[in-house]
């Protein structure tokens, strides 16, 4: 199945740029038929850039992103609910798959064939690679309330350790994990020797958490993380702070109607950390796209608003690559649910956009 030369790298993806970001979004081709819930892009030890995506469909497909911006769909598989999430392992060989029927499953791409390797009492809502130095992993969150860790050769985990609640999302970047659940609680684990509870968290949100991912600083190490929630807001907070100043929270995914006399807020539906600019993509309910510089705390820009909600997005390994899914997120309720609107995945150069403002952050 991966068997392409490799893609040449002297052209940009996409091409030139231009001044707007909007001409040059790419439209994958063979999108999802129900609500994306997931995407990741293929790791480093991957010369070609691969896109995996689940959806409510309850299939996972994977497309090869060529440098033109082309994408040519590969392979799906099917699992016997809605998939919650994918993750790659961090050779490229293998896609985990998290689904609605209480399973996890492992894709080998290479053999075209599934296996079960990870089994909850209830939906399954993250599943994550873990690669330490000395042990890897499969790491799983559940609506069971219980983070599991397995390492696939076994029916049984080699580790399970009990949620306040049901898990929400997961974000890990060794030596770091992070899960948000039900109730607003936020739990910190340290991976090395084995996974235990570094510490939980409080934030500033309000109201229920609603996606989160790990930041690293200029030394590429996890240093904190980032928290959406359901209203708009976002926090940014370090593990361990010089001063509580570190720590903050921004407004977005807000329309102002009515003369600026109120505004409509919309969920913050995903995350992601430019893996090299340490910038930030946040996208919404309201249908946009923003990107930030956290450490200059402003805006770097974002898009027009979209037809229908962006559910989730992440960057290629290297940084060149921003995808994004166009799909109903079903924060309006079954009775806004517009069938004809189709489900999207766009594509576009990111690079130069997600640069820094401030020299001293660059």
């Amino acid at each position: 199945m991966f068997q392409q030369s490799a893609l040449g790298t002297s052209t940009p993806f996409g091409g030139a740029r231009t001044t707007s970001t909007t001409s040059k979004d790419i439209e994958v081709v063979s999108p999802p038929e129900d609500s994306i819930s997931s995407m990741a892009f293929s790791p480093a030890a991957l010369q070609q850039n691969f896109l995996v995506a689940g959806s409510w469909d309850n299939n996972v497909r994977c497309w090869e992103v060529e440098q033109t911006g082309n994408t040519v769909p590969k392979s799906m598989q099917n699992m016997d609910g809605p998939v919650l999430d994918v993750c790659w392992t961090d050779d490229g060989t293998k896609v985990m798959m998290a689904s609605c029927d209480k399973q996890v499953k492992c894709w080998d791409l290479a053999s075209n064939q599934t296996i079960q390797v990870a089994q909850h009492d209830a939906p399954v809502k993250t599943c994550h690679w873990i690669k330490s130095p000395t042990y890897s992993c499969l790491m799983t969150g559940s609506w069971d309330k219980t983070l599991k860790f397995w390492d696939m050769r076994s029916a049984n985990p080699i580790m399970t350790i009990n949620l306040p609640e049901r898990c929400y999302g997961a974000a890990v970047d060794y030596p770091m994990a992070v899960v948000i659940t039900a109730g607003r609680h936020l739990i910190v684990y340290q991976l090395e020797g084995k996974p235990q509870e570094f510490n939980r968290a409080e934030t500033n949100l309000k109201y229920q958490h609603r996606c989160i991912a790990i930041m690293r600083d200029k030394k590429n190490s996890p240093t904190g993380y980032a928290v959406g929630s359901v209203e708009g807001r976002v926090a940014v907070q370090y593990v361990n702070p010089t001063a509580p100043s570190d720590n903050f929270t921004f407004k977005c995914h807000r329309v102002n109607c009515a003369n600026n006399s109120y505004q409509e807020i919309y969920a913050v539906n995903d995350i992601a950390f430019h893996p090299v600019h340490n910038t930030v993509a946040t996208v919404g309910s309201d249908g946009t796209y923003s990107f930030w510089d956290k450490d200059s705390r402003i805006k770097l820009g974002s898009s027009e608003q979209k037809d229908q909600s962006i559910t989730r997005c992440c960057f290629n390994h290297n940084g060149q690559i921003f995808a994004y899914a166009l799909s109903y997120d079903w924060s309006k309720g079954h009775e806004h649910y517009n069938p004809q609107k189709k489900n999207s995945i766009f594509l576009l150069p990111c690079f130069e956009d997600m640069k820094p403002r401030s020299k001293s952050s660059s």
